[in-house]
């Protein structure tokens, strides 16, 4: 019996190793964004900022937004320490301006003020309200809550804004009404090639057990200061129990309606991103594992935490 040994040469890179296109392209976007551009090794050093100059322009952005006055809810506490601002502001998902994560705090660039959000649908009083009229309106409060993307990176993030029901009671949605569904602004300029033929603008949804939860937030400002950009100025959905995809940012209409509205990714992407989209460490994403979350600033793995541990406030919604 022959035995054929093949003996790779040292070149060789296994098909199942190899950097997928659409990744290549992301980190070349991520160079030209940073002033990578120059030829070779000299031209890299050259044109790159160090992390220590990003993180000192994220910081100088920061301290050119308004302070946000809000008393500490304390009956949401968090189990370990809060994500660093520099390192929360710098690592974002804004696909409307990058498919990358790190340069989204500086492509992501539009007039946040003036903003108005349209109330409509199956409500009894619909209105169309300024954000100034929602941070003065509104019983603002800051609330230390936990946050986790379907990708299995977390954080832990200090937000102000106020329970999304105070808004229902506002508007006095119709019996009729079982969902609410959220939109994004529709940006005309700044989406990547890669997602331009995507169904913008961006949508998302709840149904009306969930808006009416304590947990559901609409955020107007984080660190104490209102919301930057890249993490959804001037107004985001904040559901901590669910993947980070169903925070919506930047919005600008909710609407009321009887039937289940399409959203986002469940439209693009069904077998991948479910609507309710609760975190579940039992129930793997088709290409990896949710059974542990990296925290961002220190790659400590955690343990996934059903419902993100926020099960004693949602579970009851999902029995049966």
């Amino acid at each position: 019996m022959t035995v054929h040994i093949k003996i790779p040469p040292p070149w060789h890179i296994p098909e199942h190793q190899m950097t997928p296109e659409s990744l290549y392209w992301n980190r070349r976007q991520i160079l030209r964004t940073m002033g990578c551009t120059g030829l070779g090794i000299a031209g890299l050093l050259a044109g790159c900022r160090s992390s220590e100059e990003i993180e000192q322009q994220i910081k100088q952005r920061a301290r050119t937004l308004p302070r946000l006055q809000a008393p500490r809810n304390e009956a949401f506490t968090l189990d370990r320490p809060m994500t660093e601002e520099r390192v929360a502001s710098r690592y974002n998902n804004f696909y409307e301006f990058s498919s990358a994560k790190h340069d989204v705090w500086e492509l992501a660039k539009f007039q946040s003020e003036p903003w108005k959000v349209e109330i409509s649908g199956l409500v009894h009083r619909p209105q169309t309200l300024d954000i100034d009229d929602i941070r003065r309106l509104m019983p603002l409060e800051e609330r230390h809550y936990r946050f986790r993307c379907v990708e299995a990176w977390a954080m832990a993030v200090p937000w102000i804004g106020f329970p999304m029901r105070a808004l229902l009671d506002r508007v006095e949605p119709m019996d009729s009404a079982r969902f609410v569904r959220l939109t994004t602004l529709h940006f005309q300029e700044g989406k990547t090639s890669l997602f331009r033929q995507y169904p913008w603008p961006y949508t998302e949804g709840l149904s009306m057990a969930e808006a009416m939860n304590e947990l559901t937030l609409l955020a107007v400002g984080i660190y104490g200061h209102t919301l930057p950009p890249q993490h959804g100025a001037p107004l985001r959905l904040v559901t901590p129990w669910k993947y980070g995809f169903k925070s919506v940012k930047s919005i600008v209409r909710i609407e009321f309606t009887e039937t289940q509205p399409a959203t986002f990714w469940n439209t693009l992407a069904p077998h991948e991103y479910d609507f309710l989209a609760n975190v579940n460490p039992n129930v793997p994403h088709p290409r990896w594992s949710q059974a542990v979350e990296r925290m961002l600033g220190t790659d400590e793995r955690r343990a996934t935490l059903l419902y993100n541990g926020y099960g004693a406030y949602v579970a009851q919604l999902y029995q049966g």
